[in-house]
This record gives structure tokens, C-alpha cells and sequence, in this order.
């Protein structure tokens, strides 16, 4: 055995040795412990997201199909009813809708700045529209005179409305650069639109000529006498009457031939 005072010397020794390791972390066990706890969380949590983000991808995927043949299948009707409609405007005339497809690698310009919301998956790119009035050549809408835009997008409009109808049109004299045999031809597809019994639709117009008038149900009278504006409900012979005046037809001409210059500008600065 070992004396007290051999036993006081040897304590000292060792705790001399000790103090060589004061800088060892004495909670590394504890602490070693904890962090492999909360990594086991992290870990669990990440496979959390991750099979979170697949159920989500898979949800965006089936709802860009649904989207998919919900166009393809209002694009269909709606070009059905365009082909239709412009062959009663425009007797012996053609006209076709063309659903243009994005092209592998081309890029979407139209996005969401706000959100940082951008359409990269979008299938479509657009809508082409090509057609010939009588025996003239197939045109687009860059080639078209001011008075065929308009028969163009009136006859858009009215395929629309046979899918998807309104209760009511509001139109500003979209007669004004058409001839008088397309406004008889617009005129007579108004009065059918309004009384198709399946999908009648209200048509509110404004109009310097007798086409429009000669298929309306109520007509109102805009007069304009020492700065004010007054509206009456007038006859069909009071109407014909007004929009026979010399005094109207030249005005009627004159919003025409400004209509079509317009038009006509637009249509080269596009090009």
C-alpha cells in the first residue's frame, strides 16, 4: 500500500496531466446526442417535402391535361362555328381558325413580374386566323382591309357566343367600314343570333345606316340641340327617315373612309 503522502503526489501528477485538456468540450457527448436527434427531424421533414412536391407535380400535370383538352375542345366547337358563321357573312368565302403550338425551346414573353409567375409549360402559342373573301386568295389578318378585320372579329365574336353566350352585346357602329351588302349579311346574322331559342342574346347597336335598322325591335333616337344630348324611342320609318338625310349619310361616309384609313395604318405599322 501506498502512503498518504505518495497517494497527495500522484493526485497532484494527474491533475497536472488533466489541465492539458481543459479545452476539451465536456458536453460533446450531450450535444453530440441532441444534434443527431434534430437531424433524424430534418431528415423526416425533407421526405415530407419531397413526397409533398411529387403529389403537387403530379396534381399541376393532371390539371395542364385537363386544361389541355378543355381548349382543344372549345377551340374545336369555336372553329366549327367560326367556319360556319363566315361562310353566311361572307358568302363564298372561307374562313379557318388555326391553333398555332409551341415549339420545343421556344420561350413564353408573357409572364407574371409581380408573383415571378412565368407560363413555361404553356402549350399554345396562339391563334391564327386565315381567310378569303369570295374567290381571292387565302389571307391573314396582317393582309386584310379595314372593313374584313371587322367581318373577321364579328365573326369570331358570334362563334363565341354560340359556345359561350352573353346576355347582351354592346357594339359601336361595327358597320361603319363594311359595304352595304356585308351589312345586310351582319344585320341578318344579328336577327339570328337573337332568336336562336337555345342561346337568344341582346344586341345593343349604334349605327349611321339602314341595315341594322331594319332588323331591330326598338330603336332610340340620339338628338343633340343647344348642347344637350336627348334620346327618344323613334319608329322604324322615323329611323329610315333620319339616316336618309344628306346631312347624316355624309357624316356616315365620312366616319367610313376615317375608319378605314385607321384601320389601314394599323394593319402597315403591324407589318
Amino acid at each position: 500500500s501506498k502512503s498518504t503522502k505518495e497517494l497527495h503526489r500522484m493526485l497532484k501528477q494527474v491533475a497536472e496531466e488533466l489541465k492539458e485538456f481543459s479545452h476539451v468540450n465536456k458536453k460533446a457527448l450531450d450535444q453530440y446526442v441532441t444534434f443527431t436527434e434534430q437531424r433524424e427531424d430534418l431528415l423526416k421533414r425533407q421526405r415530407e417535402l419531397q413526397s409533398g412536391e411529387a403529389k403537387i407535380k403530379e396534381l399541376v400535370q393532371a390539371l395542364d391535361m385537363r386544361k389541355d383538352e378543355a381548349i382543344e375542345r372549345t377551340f374545336k366547337q369555336v372553329a366549327k362555328n367560326f367556319r360556319e358563321i363566315f361562310a353566311e357573312l361572307a358568302p363564298g368565302g372561307r374562313g379557318e381558325l388555326v391553333m398555332q403550338k409551341r415549339l420545343p425551346g421556344d420561350t413564353v414573353e408573357e409572364h407574371d413580374e409581380e408573383d415571378g409567375i412565368t407560363d413555361g409549360h404553356e402549350k399554345y402559342s396562339g391563334v391564327k386566323v386565315k381567310v378569303s373573301f369570295g374567290m381571292g386568295e387565302v389571307q391573314t389578318m396582317q393582309q386584310l382591309s379595314g372593313g374584313q378585320k371587322t367581318m373577321v372579329a364579328l365573326t369570331l365574336i358570334f362563334a363565341i357566343q354560340r359556345c359561350d353566350p352573353a346576355p347582351f352585346y354592346l357594339f359601336d357602329e361595327i358597320d361603319a367600314a363594311l359595304d352595304s351588302q356585308y351589312r345586310t349579311t351582319v344585320a341578318k346574322m344579328l336577327e339570328k343570333q337573337m332568336e336562336d331559342v337555345r342561346n337568344p342574346a341582346q344586341f345593343i347597336v349604334t349605327t349611321f345606316h339602314p341595315q341594322l335598322v331594319n332588323v331591330s325591335e326598338k330603336i332610340y333616337g340620339v338628338s343633340h340641340s343647344n348642347r344637350i344630348s336627348r334620346v327618344d324611342v323613334i319608329t322604324h320609318d322615323d329611323a329610315l327617315a333620319f339616316l336618309a338625310s344628306e346631312e347624316v349619310q355624309r357624316d356616315a361616309q365620312q366616319l367610313q373612309e376615317e375608319t378605314e384609313t385607321a384601320m389601314e395604318a394599323e394593319a402597315v405599322g403591324a407589318e
